[in-house]
């Protein structure tokens, strides 16, 4: 009985080691799962695990009401014309609101009916997820030219994690084509808000044939309210309404939302704090070994030979980078908060030392 019971201990430790590791290789932010990884780390950890910028949004004191009733129709409504004036949206378009585009690309396979799914490059796994959880087996493709042959084409643009643009025109024309035999092309602009206006598909988006998942709470810094928005034609966008079902967003959402879209100032200032910090981490990198071969205004993406070795030096520290099973030579890093700057630097300038 004894040796069972230390067998089925051991058996569950493993099994949690692995899961701990799963969940801090394809998704940021599980300090949890870090904690575990490098128990003896010291605390606070760093967290350059996820693309979330570190300076959040100072969003005002919220009215009772905001918790204490649920949303009204007008309110969703002020939200969502706040988010088409915050993205350039032509007036056909229909926005919906919903909590986090996480909820949004769980939803794709009921929207869209697609017998064949096409995915550009090596991108944000959920969307092969959960086309894998209904049967159907997407397809990864190297170029914009090959998502013609599908029903169903996604694209993450700027790309995560490696920051690969596409042009809005390119898109616009694959969108036409798709809607020619009733396809549909699915651009996530989740990393989108801080660049140039023009590389946005939403202020160009055609009729038909495009869907635009935009994020709320990466550029905000704010993730934990939820909030997200699809930007579509009309048919589309009451098809998502309904599968969303009422009161979707919560209150506090709504509150934080309308104020932080339509505060052009605040964003245009944190586009350039946020170039300051991103030089931090590019020299910091830079000193350990690892090249910068890809990025966003909220993350960067290196190259090191032993990246691995590098992930587990920074996890000592207690420092959570983002690695990648498939591409065990990458790593992607996130934005340091400038309470976290020094020990950061410190901790990079030993790393490299000690190499």
């Amino acid at each position: 009985m004894r040796k069972i019971q230390e067998l089925t201990r051991s058996t569950t430790q493993q099994n949690r080691r692995r899961n701990d590791d799963e969940a801090t290789v394809y998704h940021g932010g599980d300090l949890a799962a870090a904690r575990r990884l490098f128990p003896s780390a010291p605390e606070p950890w760093i967290d350059l695990s996820t693309g979330i910028n570190p300076e959040p949004y100072p969003f005002p004191a919220l009215p009772l009401e905001a918790f204490s009733r649920l949303p009204e129709p007008g309110q969703l409504a002020d939200l969502e014309a706040a988010a088409a004036r915050r993205y350039g949206a032509p007036p056909s378009a229909e926005i919906v609101a919903a909590p986090g585009t996480q909820a949004l690309i769980q939803l794709l396979p009921r929207l869209h009916k697609a017998k064949s799914v096409g995915i550009l490059g090596f991108t944000y796994g959920e969307y092969a997820r959960v086309w894998r959880e209904i049967g159907l087996a997407p397809q990864a493709v190297e170029t914009l030219e090959a998502l013609s042959a599908f029903d169903l084409a996604i694209i993450v643009n700027p790309n995560n994690p490696d920051g690969r643009l596409t042009r809005a025109e390119d898109l616009s024309a694959l969108a036409h084509h798709l809607a020619r035999k009733g396809g549909l092309l699915v651009v996530d602009e989740a990393f989108m808000d801080l660049l140039p206006e023009n590389h946005s598909l939403v202020p160009i988006l055609p009729e038909q044939g495009a869907l635009v998942l935009r994020s709320f709470g990466k550029t905000y810094g704010l993730p934990g309210i939820r909030l997200g928005f699809a930007v579509t034609n009309t048919t589309l966008g009451e098809r998502l309404r309904h599968l969303l079902g009422p009161w979707a967003v919560s209150g506090p959402a709504i509150e934080i939302g309308c104020a932080a879209l339509a505060d052009a100032l605040w964003l245009k200032a944190m586009a350039a704090r946020l170039k300051r910090r991103a030089a931090i981490i590019d020299a910091a990198m830079t000193l350990c070994g690892a090249k910068i071969i890809g990025a966003t205004p909220l993350f960067q993406l290196f190259i090191h030979a032993t990246a691995e070795n590098l992930f587990q030096r920074f996890g000592r520290e207690g420092v959570l980078l983002r690695r990648f099973p498939a591409r065990p030579d990458w790593l992607r890093v996130g934005l340091v908060g400038a309470a976290f700057e020094d020990r950061f630097l410190s901790i990079a300038e030993r790393i490299s030392k000690a190499a």
